[in-house]
Protein backbone atom coordinates (compact mmCIF):
# COMPACT_ATOMS: atom_id res chain seq x y z
CA UNK A 1 0.00 0.00 0.00
CA UNK A 2 1.67 3.29 -0.90
CA UNK A 3 2.72 5.47 2.14
CA UNK A 4 0.13 8.88 2.56
CA UNK A 5 2.30 12.04 2.72
CA UNK A 6 0.58 15.02 1.88
CA UNK A 7 -0.57 16.61 4.73
CA UNK A 8 -3.05 19.81 5.13
CA UNK A 9 -0.33 22.46 4.45
CA UNK A 10 1.72 19.86 1.87
CA UNK A 11 -1.83 20.09 0.18
CA UNK A 12 -2.77 23.60 0.02
CA UNK A 13 0.75 24.29 -1.10
CA UNK A 14 0.22 22.25 -4.12
CA UNK A 15 -3.26 23.82 -4.35
CA UNK A 16 -1.21 27.41 -4.15
CA UNK A 17 1.48 26.39 -6.78
CA UNK A 18 -1.54 24.55 -9.28
CA UNK A 19 -3.22 28.13 -9.59
CA UNK A 20 -1.42 30.90 -8.12
CA UNK A 21 0.36 32.59 -10.56
CA UNK A 22 2.11 35.66 -11.04
CA UNK A 23 1.80 35.31 -14.57
CA UNK A 24 -1.80 35.67 -15.07
CA UNK A 25 -1.72 39.17 -13.14
CA UNK A 26 -1.47 40.97 -16.52
CA UNK A 27 -4.44 39.63 -17.69
CA UNK A 28 -6.09 41.82 -15.25
CA UNK A 29 -4.03 44.65 -14.28
CA UNK A 30 -4.61 45.95 -18.26
CA UNK A 31 -8.40 46.86 -16.47
CA UNK A 32 -7.35 49.21 -13.92
CA UNK A 33 -9.68 49.31 -11.04
CA UNK A 34 -11.97 47.28 -13.04
CA UNK A 35 -9.94 44.28 -12.14
CA UNK A 36 -11.56 43.88 -8.58
CA UNK A 37 -14.86 43.46 -10.57
CA UNK A 38 -13.84 40.99 -12.96
CA UNK A 39 -11.82 39.14 -10.29
CA UNK A 40 -14.57 39.13 -7.91
CA UNK A 41 -17.22 37.74 -10.69
CA UNK A 42 -15.05 35.24 -11.94
CA UNK A 43 -14.71 34.03 -8.22
CA UNK A 44 -18.06 34.22 -7.34
CA UNK A 45 -19.70 32.64 -10.20
CA UNK A 46 -17.14 29.45 -11.15
CA UNK A 47 -14.08 29.69 -8.71
CA UNK A 48 -16.23 29.50 -5.66
CA UNK A 49 -18.35 26.92 -7.12
CA UNK A 50 -15.36 24.84 -8.77
CA UNK A 51 -14.35 25.03 -5.40
CA UNK A 52 -17.37 23.96 -3.45
CA UNK A 53 -18.43 20.72 -5.42
CA UNK A 54 -14.74 19.79 -5.62
CA UNK A 55 -14.58 19.23 -2.06
CA UNK A 56 -17.79 17.18 -2.38
CA UNK A 57 -16.46 15.10 -4.97
CA UNK A 58 -12.98 14.60 -3.73
CA UNK A 59 -14.43 13.64 -0.38
CA UNK A 60 -16.89 11.46 -1.86
CA UNK A 61 -15.51 9.62 -4.15
CA UNK A 62 -11.22 10.22 -2.70
CA UNK A 63 -9.49 7.32 -5.22
CA UNK A 64 -7.56 8.10 -7.12
CA UNK A 65 -7.96 9.51 -10.94
CA UNK A 66 -10.18 12.97 -9.46
CA UNK A 67 -12.51 14.30 -12.13
CA UNK A 68 -12.42 10.82 -13.92
CA UNK A 69 -13.66 9.00 -11.36
CA UNK A 70 -16.46 11.55 -10.36
CA UNK A 71 -17.69 11.76 -13.84
CA UNK A 72 -17.65 8.18 -14.57
CA UNK A 73 -19.89 7.55 -11.76
CA UNK A 74 -22.29 10.43 -12.42
CA UNK A 75 -22.01 9.90 -16.20
CA UNK A 76 -20.41 7.24 -17.51
CA UNK A 77 -17.52 5.91 -18.61
CA UNK A 78 -16.84 7.49 -21.87
CA UNK A 79 -17.71 10.58 -20.48
CA UNK A 80 -15.17 10.59 -17.23
CA UNK A 81 -12.64 9.47 -20.11
CA UNK A 82 -13.68 12.74 -22.09
CA UNK A 83 -13.13 15.01 -18.29
CA UNK A 84 -9.63 13.43 -17.54
CA UNK A 85 -8.75 13.73 -21.50
CA UNK A 86 -9.78 17.00 -22.05
CA UNK A 87 -7.81 18.15 -18.37
CA UNK A 88 -4.66 16.12 -19.61
CA UNK A 89 -4.82 17.86 -23.16
CA UNK A 90 -5.77 21.50 -21.76
CA UNK A 91 -2.26 21.21 -20.18
CA UNK A 92 -0.64 19.96 -23.27
CA UNK A 93 -1.67 23.19 -25.23
CA UNK A 94 -0.51 25.04 -21.94
CA UNK A 95 3.15 24.09 -21.13
CA UNK A 96 4.58 26.42 -23.78
CA UNK A 97 2.62 29.44 -22.19
CA UNK A 98 4.01 28.89 -19.27
CA UNK A 99 7.58 27.58 -20.26
CA UNK A 100 7.77 30.89 -22.45
CA UNK A 101 7.15 33.43 -19.20
CA UNK A 102 9.67 31.01 -17.54
CA UNK A 103 12.32 31.66 -20.29
CA UNK A 104 11.38 35.49 -20.56
CA UNK A 105 12.18 35.92 -16.60
CA UNK A 106 15.22 33.92 -16.92
CA UNK A 107 16.51 36.48 -19.77
CA UNK A 108 16.26 39.37 -17.37
CA UNK A 109 19.69 37.42 -15.30
CA UNK A 110 21.41 38.32 -18.86
CA UNK A 111 19.67 40.35 -21.19
CA UNK A 112 15.97 40.69 -21.79
CA UNK A 113 16.24 41.01 -25.79
CA UNK A 114 17.20 37.25 -25.21
CA UNK A 115 12.96 36.42 -24.89
CA UNK A 116 12.58 37.45 -28.46
CA UNK A 117 15.51 34.96 -29.60
CA UNK A 118 14.16 31.65 -30.79
CA UNK A 119 17.10 29.39 -30.00
CA UNK A 120 17.51 30.93 -26.44
CA UNK A 121 13.80 30.65 -25.77
CA UNK A 122 13.14 26.97 -27.10
CA UNK A 123 16.57 25.71 -25.68
CA UNK A 124 14.83 27.44 -22.15
CA UNK A 125 11.70 26.04 -22.55
CA UNK A 126 13.03 22.33 -23.10
CA UNK A 127 15.63 22.12 -20.64
CA UNK A 128 13.45 23.56 -18.02
CA UNK A 129 10.40 21.11 -19.05
CA UNK A 130 12.42 17.98 -19.16
CA UNK A 131 14.39 18.80 -15.91
CA UNK A 132 11.20 19.16 -14.07
CA UNK A 133 9.92 15.79 -15.15
CA UNK A 134 12.94 13.83 -14.59
CA UNK A 135 12.01 15.77 -11.22
CA UNK A 136 8.64 14.52 -10.90
CA UNK A 137 9.61 11.11 -11.75
CA UNK A 138 11.47 10.65 -8.53
CA UNK A 139 7.67 10.76 -6.25
CA UNK A 140 5.24 12.54 -5.18
CA UNK A 141 6.68 13.85 -1.84
CA UNK A 142 9.83 15.26 -4.05
CA UNK A 143 7.19 17.09 -6.47
CA UNK A 144 5.14 18.47 -3.56
CA UNK A 145 8.26 20.05 -2.07
CA UNK A 146 9.57 21.45 -5.66
CA UNK A 147 5.98 22.88 -6.19
CA UNK A 148 6.08 24.18 -1.94
CA UNK A 149 9.51 26.01 -2.36
CA UNK A 150 8.81 26.94 -5.84
CA UNK A 151 5.24 28.95 -4.27
CA UNK A 152 7.15 29.97 -1.45
CA UNK A 153 10.10 31.44 -3.15
CA UNK A 154 8.92 32.41 -6.05
CA UNK A 155 5.38 33.35 -5.91
CA UNK A 156 4.50 34.53 -2.44
CA UNK A 157 8.07 36.68 -2.25
CA UNK A 158 7.90 38.40 -5.05
CA UNK A 159 3.80 38.57 -5.42
CA UNK A 160 4.52 40.30 -1.84
CA UNK A 161 7.02 42.51 -3.08
CA UNK A 162 5.35 43.61 -5.88
CA UNK A 163 2.12 43.94 -3.73
CA UNK A 164 4.10 46.23 -0.73
CA UNK A 165 6.23 48.72 -3.13
CA UNK A 166 2.47 48.72 -5.43
CA UNK A 167 0.53 49.98 -2.28
CA UNK A 168 3.96 51.89 -1.59
CA UNK A 169 4.26 53.84 -4.40
CA UNK A 170 0.50 55.37 -4.24
CA UNK A 171 0.79 55.49 -0.53
CA UNK A 172 3.95 57.98 -1.35
CA UNK A 173 1.58 60.29 -3.62
CA UNK A 174 3.45 59.03 -7.09
CA UNK A 175 1.94 59.49 -10.86
CA UNK A 176 -0.58 56.06 -11.01
CA UNK A 177 -2.50 54.61 -13.78
CA UNK A 178 -5.66 53.92 -11.60
CA UNK A 179 -8.90 55.62 -12.16
CA UNK A 180 -9.86 55.61 -8.48
CA UNK A 181 -14.23 56.07 -9.85
CA UNK A 182 -17.32 54.30 -10.00
CA UNK A 183 -16.82 54.44 -13.31
CA UNK A 184 -13.67 52.94 -13.44
CA UNK A 185 -14.49 49.76 -10.57
CA UNK A 186 -17.53 49.30 -12.88
CA UNK A 187 -16.57 48.45 -16.51
CA UNK A 188 -18.26 48.39 -19.88
CA UNK A 189 -20.24 45.58 -19.83
CA UNK A 190 -21.11 46.04 -23.80
CA UNK A 191 -17.23 45.60 -24.22
CA UNK A 192 -16.97 42.30 -25.33
CA UNK A 193 -12.78 42.42 -25.47
CA UNK A 194 -12.38 43.34 -22.32
CA UNK A 195 -15.34 40.78 -20.87
CA UNK A 196 -13.35 38.64 -22.90
CA UNK A 197 -10.37 38.78 -20.09
CA UNK A 198 -12.79 36.32 -18.01
CA UNK A 199 -11.73 33.33 -20.09
CA UNK A 200 -8.37 33.82 -18.64
CA UNK A 201 -9.67 34.95 -15.77
CA UNK A 202 -11.30 30.99 -15.40
CA UNK A 203 -8.01 29.11 -17.08
CA UNK A 204 -6.17 31.10 -14.39
CA UNK A 205 -8.76 29.92 -11.24
CA UNK A 206 -8.89 26.65 -12.85
CA UNK A 207 -7.11 23.39 -11.02
CA UNK A 208 -8.40 23.67 -7.17
CA UNK A 209 -10.13 20.41 -8.31
CA UNK A 210 -6.83 18.86 -9.92
CA UNK A 211 -5.14 17.69 -6.57
CA UNK A 212 -7.93 15.35 -5.97
CA UNK A 213 -6.02 13.23 -8.44
CA UNK A 214 -3.42 12.66 -5.29
CA UNK A 215 -6.24 11.31 -2.88
CA UNK A 216 -4.37 7.88 -2.34
CA UNK A 217 -1.09 10.23 -1.13
CA UNK A 218 -3.47 12.29 1.61
CA UNK A 219 -3.42 11.65 5.18
CA UNK A 220 -7.24 11.32 6.32
CA UNK A 221 -8.97 13.15 2.85
CA UNK A 222 -12.25 13.53 3.96
CA UNK A 223 -11.58 15.80 6.41
CA UNK A 224 -8.21 17.45 5.06
CA UNK A 225 -9.26 18.23 1.16
CA UNK A 226 -11.94 20.45 2.12
CA UNK A 227 -9.71 22.16 4.42
CA UNK A 228 -6.70 22.60 2.14
CA UNK A 229 -9.31 23.54 -0.96
CA UNK A 230 -10.88 26.66 1.65
CA UNK A 231 -7.78 28.14 3.02
CA UNK A 232 -6.04 28.19 -0.52
CA UNK A 233 -8.64 29.99 -2.20
CA UNK A 234 -9.25 32.02 0.05
CA UNK A 235 -5.42 33.01 -0.15
CA UNK A 236 -5.75 32.73 -3.96
CA UNK A 237 -8.75 35.50 -4.38
CA UNK A 238 -6.94 38.20 -2.16
CA UNK A 239 -3.16 38.09 -3.79
CA UNK A 240 -4.96 38.12 -6.93
CA UNK A 241 -6.94 41.14 -6.35
CA UNK A 242 -3.79 42.93 -4.70
CA UNK A 243 -1.23 41.72 -7.40
CA UNK A 244 -3.30 42.84 -10.34
CA UNK A 245 -3.45 46.50 -8.66
CA UNK A 246 0.00 46.72 -7.86
CA UNK A 247 0.46 46.24 -11.40
CA UNK A 248 -2.14 48.37 -12.71
CA UNK A 249 -1.20 51.47 -10.57
CA UNK A 250 2.20 51.18 -11.92
CA UNK A 251 2.40 50.07 -15.34
CA UNK A 252 0.61 51.93 -18.03
CA UNK A 253 -2.06 49.86 -19.97
CA UNK A 254 -1.05 50.32 -23.38
CA UNK A 255 2.88 48.52 -21.69
CA UNK A 256 1.68 45.55 -20.10
CA UNK A 257 2.66 42.57 -21.79
CA UNK A 258 0.51 39.74 -21.33
CA UNK A 259 3.87 37.58 -20.39
CA UNK A 260 5.89 39.56 -18.82
CA UNK A 261 3.76 42.58 -17.32
CA UNK A 262 4.84 41.69 -13.70
CA UNK A 263 8.30 42.09 -14.30
CA UNK A 264 7.92 45.08 -16.02
CA UNK A 265 6.00 45.91 -12.75
CA UNK A 266 9.01 45.30 -10.81
CA UNK A 267 11.31 47.09 -13.04
CA UNK A 268 9.41 50.28 -12.52
CA UNK A 269 9.05 49.90 -8.82
CA UNK A 270 12.66 49.05 -8.62
CA UNK A 271 14.39 51.18 -11.17
CA UNK A 272 12.38 54.27 -9.40
CA UNK A 273 13.88 54.10 -5.97
CA UNK A 274 17.51 53.11 -7.12
CA UNK A 275 17.38 49.34 -6.98
CA UNK A 276 17.63 47.97 -10.42
CA UNK A 277 20.36 45.79 -9.63
CA UNK A 278 17.83 43.26 -7.80
CA UNK A 279 15.78 43.01 -11.06
CA UNK A 280 17.58 39.94 -12.24
CA UNK A 281 17.03 38.39 -8.72
CA UNK A 282 13.57 39.27 -8.85
CA UNK A 283 13.31 37.60 -12.23
CA UNK A 284 14.50 34.51 -11.08
CA UNK A 285 12.33 34.50 -7.76
CA UNK A 286 9.73 34.57 -10.71
CA UNK A 287 11.22 32.42 -12.77
CA UNK A 288 10.91 29.43 -9.82
CA UNK A 289 7.45 30.01 -9.27
CA UNK A 290 6.58 29.21 -12.62
CA UNK A 291 8.62 26.04 -12.82
CA UNK A 292 7.25 24.94 -9.22
CA UNK A 293 3.70 25.57 -10.57
CA UNK A 294 4.75 23.52 -13.69
CA UNK A 295 5.87 20.86 -12.09
CA UNK A 296 2.26 20.63 -10.01
CA UNK A 297 0.39 20.29 -13.30
CA UNK A 298 3.32 17.85 -14.57
CA UNK A 299 2.35 15.08 -12.21
CA UNK A 300 -1.46 15.73 -11.55
CA UNK A 301 -3.32 14.98 -14.95
CA UNK A 302 -1.04 12.38 -15.83
CA UNK A 303 -1.70 10.51 -12.91
CA UNK A 304 -5.39 11.31 -13.39
CA UNK A 305 -5.16 9.85 -17.12
CA UNK A 306 -3.05 6.82 -15.69
CA UNK A 307 -6.61 5.99 -14.10
CA UNK A 308 -8.40 5.81 -17.11
CA UNK A 309 -5.69 3.93 -18.56
CA UNK A 310 -5.59 1.32 -16.55
CA UNK A 311 -9.74 1.05 -16.48
CA UNK A 312 -8.43 -0.04 -20.49
CA UNK A 313 -8.97 2.97 -22.39
CA UNK A 314 -5.24 3.46 -23.54
CA UNK A 315 -2.73 1.32 -24.58
CA UNK A 316 -0.42 -0.93 -21.98
CA UNK A 317 2.61 0.95 -22.83
CA UNK A 318 1.14 4.34 -20.71
CA UNK A 319 -0.18 1.83 -17.57
CA UNK A 320 3.61 1.94 -16.23
CA UNK A 321 4.28 3.49 -13.09
CA UNK A 322 7.97 3.44 -11.84
CA UNK A 323 9.31 2.31 -8.32
CA UNK A 324 7.91 6.10 -6.72
CA UNK A 325 4.28 5.18 -7.98
CA UNK A 326 4.69 7.97 -10.75
CA UNK A 327 2.95 7.23 -14.61
CA UNK A 328 6.79 7.26 -15.78
CA UNK A 329 5.68 6.21 -20.00
CA UNK A 330 3.24 8.70 -19.57
CA UNK A 331 4.97 11.54 -18.20
CA UNK A 332 7.47 10.93 -21.10
CA UNK A 333 5.14 10.29 -23.98
CA UNK A 334 3.53 14.36 -22.81
CA UNK A 335 6.70 16.11 -22.67
CA UNK A 336 7.42 14.67 -26.09
CA UNK A 337 4.38 16.07 -27.05
CA UNK A 338 5.30 19.26 -25.18
CA UNK A 339 8.44 19.69 -26.98
CA UNK A 340 7.02 19.72 -30.50
CA UNK A 341 4.53 22.16 -29.94
CA UNK A 342 6.71 24.03 -28.26
CA UNK A 343 8.86 24.26 -31.62
CA UNK A 344 5.31 25.39 -33.51
CA UNK A 345 4.69 28.37 -30.52
CA UNK A 346 8.41 29.70 -31.01
CA UNK A 347 7.23 30.72 -34.56
CA UNK A 348 4.29 32.39 -34.05
CA UNK A 349 5.07 36.09 -35.56
CA UNK A 350 4.04 38.19 -32.10
CA UNK A 351 4.04 36.71 -28.55
CA UNK A 352 1.47 38.51 -27.34
CA UNK A 353 -0.80 36.78 -30.15
CA UNK A 354 0.51 33.36 -29.68
CA UNK A 355 0.40 33.30 -25.99
CA UNK A 356 -3.40 34.45 -26.07
CA UNK A 357 -4.37 31.68 -28.80
CA UNK A 358 -3.22 29.00 -26.72
CA UNK A 359 -4.38 31.02 -23.26
CA UNK A 360 -8.20 30.50 -25.40
CA UNK A 361 -7.74 27.31 -26.40
CA UNK A 362 -6.76 25.77 -22.82
CA UNK A 363 -9.39 27.63 -21.28
CA UNK A 364 -11.98 25.81 -24.12
CA UNK A 365 -10.98 22.82 -23.20
CA UNK A 366 -10.49 23.04 -19.56
CA UNK A 367 -13.98 24.89 -19.61
CA UNK A 368 -15.80 22.02 -21.26
CA UNK A 369 -14.22 19.58 -18.45
CA UNK A 370 -16.18 21.71 -15.75
CA UNK A 371 -19.65 21.34 -17.59
CA UNK A 372 -19.45 17.57 -17.04
CA UNK A 373 -17.96 17.57 -13.47
CA UNK A 374 -21.10 20.12 -12.68
CA UNK A 375 -23.31 18.04 -14.54
CA UNK A 376 -22.15 14.95 -12.44
CA UNK A 377 -22.22 16.23 -9.15
CA UNK A 378 -25.56 16.92 -9.78
CA UNK A 379 -26.26 13.81 -10.84
CA UNK A 380 -24.81 11.66 -8.11
CA UNK A 381 -26.81 13.90 -6.05
CA UNK A 382 -29.66 11.40 -7.00
CA UNK A 383 -27.84 8.31 -8.42
CA UNK A 384 -25.75 8.12 -5.50
CA UNK A 385 -27.23 9.95 -2.07
CA UNK A 386 -25.97 7.80 0.10
CA UNK A 387 -22.14 7.74 -0.60
CA UNK A 388 -20.86 9.03 2.53
CA UNK A 389 -19.03 12.42 1.72
CA UNK A 390 -17.17 14.57 4.14
CA UNK A 391 -17.80 17.87 3.03
CA UNK A 392 -21.15 18.86 1.19
CA UNK A 393 -22.43 21.38 -0.77
CA UNK A 394 -24.94 23.25 1.50
CA UNK A 395 -28.44 23.44 0.99
CA UNK A 396 -29.10 19.62 -0.11
CA UNK A 397 -30.03 19.22 -3.61
CA UNK A 398 -31.48 22.63 -4.12
CA UNK A 399 -28.28 23.85 -2.98
CA UNK A 400 -26.21 21.71 -5.25
CA UNK A 401 -28.40 22.44 -8.29
CA UNK A 402 -27.97 26.72 -7.61
CA UNK A 403 -23.97 26.33 -6.78
CA UNK A 404 -23.56 23.68 -9.95
CA UNK A 405 -25.91 25.45 -11.85
CA UNK A 406 -24.44 28.65 -11.81
CA UNK A 407 -20.85 26.64 -12.21
CA UNK A 408 -22.23 25.61 -15.64
CA UNK A 409 -23.80 29.04 -16.66
CA UNK A 410 -20.62 30.45 -15.90
CA UNK A 411 -18.03 27.86 -17.54
CA UNK A 412 -20.68 28.05 -21.19
CA UNK A 413 -20.65 32.02 -20.56
CA UNK A 414 -16.70 32.36 -20.32
CA UNK A 415 -16.34 29.41 -23.09
CA UNK A 416 -18.04 31.74 -25.64
CA UNK A 417 -16.01 34.62 -24.66
CA UNK A 418 -12.85 33.21 -25.63
CA UNK A 419 -14.10 33.37 -29.14
CA UNK A 420 -13.27 37.31 -28.68
CA UNK A 421 -9.77 37.76 -28.33
CA UNK A 422 -8.10 40.32 -25.55
CA UNK A 423 -7.65 43.61 -26.92
CA UNK A 424 -3.92 43.30 -25.45
CA UNK A 425 -3.62 39.73 -28.16
CA UNK A 426 -3.94 42.45 -31.22
CA UNK A 427 -5.12 39.84 -33.55
CA UNK A 428 -5.64 41.05 -36.89
CA UNK A 429 -7.11 38.15 -38.39
CA UNK A 430 -10.00 37.33 -36.03
CA UNK A 431 -11.90 34.68 -38.77
CA UNK A 432 -8.48 33.12 -38.38
CA UNK A 433 -8.50 33.30 -34.67
CA UNK A 434 -12.32 31.64 -34.39
CA UNK A 435 -11.47 29.19 -37.12
CA UNK A 436 -8.01 27.81 -35.23
CA UNK A 437 -10.45 27.51 -31.63
CA UNK A 438 -13.04 26.10 -33.55
CA UNK A 439 -10.97 22.95 -35.40
CA UNK A 440 -8.69 22.61 -32.43
CA UNK A 441 -11.21 22.23 -30.05
CA UNK A 442 -13.43 19.60 -32.40
CA UNK A 443 -10.33 17.93 -32.96
CA UNK A 444 -9.30 17.10 -29.17
CA UNK A 445 -12.86 16.53 -27.94
CA UNK A 446 -13.22 13.68 -30.57
CA UNK A 447 -10.44 11.96 -29.76
CA UNK A 448 -11.23 10.49 -26.94
CA UNK A 449 -14.31 8.89 -28.54
CA UNK A 450 -11.83 7.47 -31.36
CA UNK A 451 -9.34 6.41 -28.95
CA UNK A 452 -12.57 4.49 -27.10
CA UNK A 453 -14.09 3.13 -30.66
CA UNK A 454 -10.73 1.22 -31.15
CA UNK A 455 -9.40 0.17 -27.52
CA UNK A 456 -8.78 -3.87 -27.08
CA UNK A 457 -10.00 -5.70 -24.24
CA UNK A 458 -5.92 -6.33 -23.46
CA UNK A 459 -6.02 -2.71 -22.47
CA UNK A 460 -7.24 -3.69 -19.23
CA UNK A 461 -5.45 -4.59 -16.80
CA UNK A 462 -6.23 -8.04 -14.96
Amino acid sequence: MTQRTLNVFLLTMINLATILSIKNWPFTAGLGLASIFYIGLGALIFFIPVALVAAELATGWPERGGVFAWVKEGLGHKWGFLAIWLLWVENVVWYPTILSFIAGSLAYLIDPELASNNIYAFGVIFVVYWAATLANLKGMKASSWISTFGMIVGTLIPGGIIILLGFYWLGTGQPHQLQFSWDGLVPDLSNFSQLAVLAGIALGFGGIEMPAVHARDVINPQRNYPRAIFLSATIIIILSVLGSLAIAAVVPPDRINLLSGSVEAISVFLTKYNLSWAIPILALLMAIGAIGGMSTWLAGPPKGLLAAAQAGDLPPFLHKVNKHDMPSNMMITQGIIVSALAMVFLFFPSVNTSFWILIAMSAQLYLVMYALMFIAAIRLRYKKPDVPRAYRVPGGNVGMWIVSGIGLLASVFFFLLAFVPVEQAAIDNVLFYEAFLIIGIAIFCYLPFLILKFKRSSWLES
